[in-house]
């Protein structure tokens, strides 16, 4: 780990700042983490990590979100494992593409059409090129905080990023009907696309799911419009829901992107979308090198059927809820206030006064040497893999971690 000098960890930080810059890029760095988050991993399987030192802890990052079965999940490493005797980076795609967008199609009702890319950034990117292709037009609305990738157009950071870049994006309120209808005004004839998040997750924040009167507002502005409903699905996709996250809320968008969970750990992104824009989809020049890789695209197959096996939703909402109980149990006996928000499947668990994180940051470090990976002001994420017994062990080490968030003055 970083606070021990001779540790494996510590030696690999040191030679990677020598050759990448920063020692590591984006979300993934752990100097963002507290104290004694380890950077290197050696090995994972169902819900836990082990790092380069040999230390084992319950996960619940699920590499940021990927994993949704659990690390290493047989059924789908057995499929991986048969489709790479075959091939997998070859001149086109194998049958497993159309097998794969056929069963993408079946499963999300919202979905008429399938693209396959690798990661997030592609899928939201993707949605809002068709969208300006299929309608003709140039603003793309979005919530203020919303993350939703690391391209110039959406990304966090403003370093290397132009005026240019964000000209015609135009930002709203995350479930404000009135900004959200200032910003449709402001979009004044020329909007091609309203992209929204399936609930709110920004950094360090509380929680929201979007409320039904917002999600249908959304799909009536964007029907009066003509433009074009986007749910960035890249987070929360196949977790709340099967068939998309906005199921519940009777609420079906034009253009949806996918990633994380849907390979379980094996690098693929999606966009589905609804019949209107197929043509648009069609017309767009969009591609990758390894786009038609075909053992991510066997891996999502497995994926999906295991899911609805499982009933992946239901089964991670379970444990979910079984954990917020259990820390809200256990902050109660240190004489802890803390909020709980999101959705179970993906919890995020803020400390009451704490605007710099130091209770969360106490918490979390004091829990990983306890053995749970948590995060501080990140939602976290269940896989299928997290059950009754992983739960409890996990809030046995939380234990640890209140007792030293009690300790912060």
């Amino acid at each position: 780990m970083d606070d021990l000098p001779n540790s494996l960890d510590a030696a690999l930080r040191r030679r990677a700042a020598q050759v990448i810059p920063g020692g590591l890029w984006g979300h993934l760095d752990a100097a963002r983490l507290p104290a004694g988050y380890p950077q290197f991993f050696r090995s994972a399987e169902g819900c836990r990590l082990t790092d380069v030192d040999g230390h084992t802890v319950i996960d619940f990052m699920c590499s940021w979100g990927p994993i949704v079965l659990g690390h290493r999940h047989p059924a789908v490493e057995e499929a991986v494992a048969r489709q790479a005797a075959l091939g997998d980076a070859m001149n086109g795609p194998g049958e497993v593409l159309v097998e794969l967008a056929e069963a993408l199609v079946r499963l999300i009702p919202a979905a008429d059409w399938c693209l396959l890319q690798k990661n997030g950034t592609d899928a939201t990117t993707a949605c809002v090129t068709v969208a300006r292709a299929g309608t003709g037009r140039r603003k793309i609305l979005a919530a203020r905080g919303s993350y939703h990738g690391a391209a110039p157009w959406c990304s966090p950071s403003l370093v290397g990023v132009t005026a240019e870049d964000r000209a015609h994006i135009i930002h709203y309120e995350y479930n404000d009907i009135a900004s959200l209808e200032n910003a449709v005004d402001q979009a004044s004839g020329d909007l091609a696309g309203i992209l929204v998040a399936a609930f709110r997750h920004d950094l360090g924040r509380d929680q929201e799911m979007p409320t039904p009167s917002f999600a249908r507002r959304l799909r009536e502005l964007a029907d009066a419009a003509g433009a074009a409903l986007i749910l960035d699905e890249v987070r929360a996709g196949f977790r709340l829901d099967l068939g998309g996250s906005w199921e519940a809320l009777g609420v079906r968008p034009d253009l949806s992107a996918w990633s994380k969970a849907i390979g379980n750990g094996h690098a693929l992104a999606a966009v589905t979308g609804a019949e209107r824009f197929r043509e648009a989809a069609s017309s767009v020049f969009t591609t990758g090198s390894f786009w038609c890789a075909a053992v991510p695209m066997a891996a999502a197959l497995a994926t999906l059927a295991e899911l609805r096996r499982l009933d992946g939703p239901a089964h991670m909402r379970a444990m979910g809820e079984r954990l917020r109980a259990g820390l809200a149990a256990g902050a109660a006996r240190h004489g802890l206030a803390i909020r709980q928000s999101g959705p179970p499947q993906m919890p995020l668990m803020l400390f009451e006064g704490d605007a710099d994180f130091a209770r969360g940051n106490a918490f979390c470090a004091a829990a990983l040497r306890a053995g749970a990976y948590f995060h501080p002001k990140h939602n976290m994420f269940l896989s299928c893999a997290h059950g009754p017994a992983e739960i409890d062990a996990a809030l046995e080490a939380a234990e640890a971690g209140f007792a030293a968030a009690a300790a912060i003055g």
